[in-house]
C-alpha cells in the first residue's frame, strides 16, 4: 500500500512540490502578517519567490534563474531578507539534483555571488560580514553537495533498475530458447514415434488386405499387430504431449527407451514383416539416458525408412558394436537403396544427425553400391565412461 502511493506520487511531482511551498510559506506566515508598511510588498516578493518552485522538477534551471533574478533585484532594491528568500537554495539544489554536473557547479557559484551581495547589502560591521558570509557560504556548498548526492544516487538506482529489467529480459529469451528447444525436441520425437508405428500399420494393413480372402489367420494376426501398434503410438503421443500440459503433476509418464528395449523394436519390426537380425558385439559401455535414447531412436529411424522405402521381401541386419570409447550402430539392409523414391518431406536423416552431434557423434547413410541402403552411426561414450568410473 505504501510502495504504491509512493509510486502515485513520484508521478505527481508539481503536487509534491506545492505542498513543499506550503511548507515555506508556513515559515514565512509570521513576516507576513507582521510586515508592517511594506507587508503587501512582503507578499508579492515571497509570492514571486515561492510560485515557480512549483514546477522547479520540470524546468530546475528556469525556475533556478527566475528565483535568483528576483533574489537579486531585491537586493538591487535595498528590499529586507524574507524566509522565502530560502528558494534560492532549493533551486540549488534542484539543478545539482537534476541537471550535469557543470550545470549544479554552476547554480552554486551564482548562488555564492548571491551571498557575497547579501553579505555586503545587509551587514554593516567587520565581524558581523564575516559570520554571514560564513554561514551563507557554508548553506550553499552543503545544499550544492547534497543535491550532488541525490543525482549520484539517483544514477545508481537507476543502473540497478535497468540491470535488473535486463536480467529479467534475458531469463524471460532464455526460457524461451529452451521452451523452443523443447519443443524441437518433442517434434523429433512425434516424428520418429508416428513415423515408424504408422510405417508399421501401413505394411500391415497390405499385409492383411492381400490376406484376407485366402489366409483369413495371417490377416487376423496383421489386425492384432496394428491394433498393438496403435496403442503403442498413442501411449507415446501422449507421453510426448504430456509435457506441454501447464500442469506438471497429471498423468505419469512412461521412462525413454533406451538400448535395452532394442529387443523390443527389433521384435517388433519383425512382428510387421521385416526380416530383422540383431547382434552385439563388445562390451556394453556404461552410457547416459540420452545416449540410450539417441541409439534407440537411430536404430527406429532407420527400421522405419526400411519399411517405407526398402520393398517387398527386403531384410535388414542391425548391429550394435561397442568400442572402446564409442559405440557404432550400423544398420544395413537389401531394398532398393538408391532406386527408392523419395518425396523431399522426410526429417528422418536429419534427425539422427541432430541427435548425433548433440554427444559429438557423427552420422553416415547412403545407399549401397550392390543395392540397399546403410546407416552407420557413431557415439562416443568416453564421458559416460569416466562419470561411471
Amino acid at each position: 500500500m505504501v510502495g504504491t502511493y509512493w509510486e502515485w506520487l513520484r508521478g505527481k511531482k508539481p503536487l509534491v512540490d506545492a505542498f513543499l511551498v506550503g511548507t515555506v510559506m508556513l515559515l514565512s506566515l509570521p513576516e507576513l502578517v507582521n510586515g508592517g508598511s511594506d507587508r503587501v510588498a512582503v507578499w508579492l516578493v515571497t509570492a514571486a519567490l515561492l510560485a515557480p518552485l512549483i514546477v522547479r522538477r520540470m524546468f530546475p534551471r528556469t525556475v533556478f534563474a527566475a528565483v535568483a533574478l528576483i533574489s537579486f533585484a531585491q537586493c538591487v532594491a535595498d528590499f529586507r531578507i524574507v524566509p522565502a528568500n530560502i528558494a534560492v537554495l532549493i533551486g540549488v539544489y534542484t539543478v545539482a539534483a537534476g541537471c550535469t554536473f557543470r550545470w549544479g557547479l554552476a547554480s552554486a557559484l551564482v548562488a555564492e555571488v548571491g551571498a557575497c551581495l547579501a553579505t555586503v547589502r545587509y551587514s554593516y560591521n567587520g565581524d558581523g560580514r564575516k559570520t554571514t558570509f560564513l554561514v551563507l557560504s557554508v548553506l550553499v556548498a552543503g545544499v550544492w553537495i547534497l543535491g550532488l548526492h541525490m543525482r549520484t544516487r539517483r544514477a545508481y538506482l537507476r543502473s540497478v533498475e535497468e540491470r535488473a529489467e535486463r536480467l529479467e529480459r534475458e531469463r524471460d529469451a532464455e526460457v524461451q530458447m529452451a521452451m523452443s528447444a523443447e519443443r524441437a525436441r518433442i517434434a523429433r520425437e512425434l516424428h520418429d514415434v508416428i513415423a515408424h508405428n504408422v510405417s508399421v500399420i501401413v505394411v500391415q494393413a497390405d499385409g492383411a488386405s492381400y490376406a484376407i480372402d485366402t489366409d483369413a489367420r495371417r490377416a487376423r494376426q496383421a489386425l492384432e499387430t496394428i491394433s498393438s501398434t496403435g496403442r503403442l503410438a498413442l501411449a507415446e503421443m501422449r507421453r510426448l504431449l504430456g509435457v506441454l500440459r501447464e500442469s506438471d503433476d497429471v498423468g505419469v509418464y512412461a521412462p525413454q527407451p533406451g538400448v535395452a528395449q532394442l529387443d523390443d523394436l527389433v521384435e517388433q519390426v519383425r512382428a510387421s514383416g521385416l526380416a530383422v537380425t540383431f547382434e552385439v558385439d563388445g562390451t556394453p559401455a556404461s552410457m547416459s539416458e540420452g545416449r540410450q535414447l539417441t541409439v534407440f531412436r537411430i536404430v527406429q529411424e532407420a527400421l522405419t525408412n526400411t519399411l517405407k522405402h526398402g520393398g517387398l521381401r527386403v531384410s535388414a541386419d542391425v548391429r550394435l558394436c561397442y568400442a572402446g570409447d564409442a559405440v557404432v550402430v550400423r544398420v544395413v539392409d537389401d531394398g532398393r537403396g538408391a532406386a527408392a523414391a523419395d518425396d523431399g518431406r522426410g526429417h528422418g536423416l536429419v534427425g539422427m544427425r541432430e541427435r548425433a552431434a548433440v554427444y559429438g557423434g557423427s552420422v553416415r547413410a547412403s545407399p549401397r553400391p550392390g543395392g540397399g541402403f546403410e546407416v552407420v552411426a557413431r557415439i562416443p561414450v568416453r564421458e559416460d565412461g569416466r562419470m561411471a568410473g
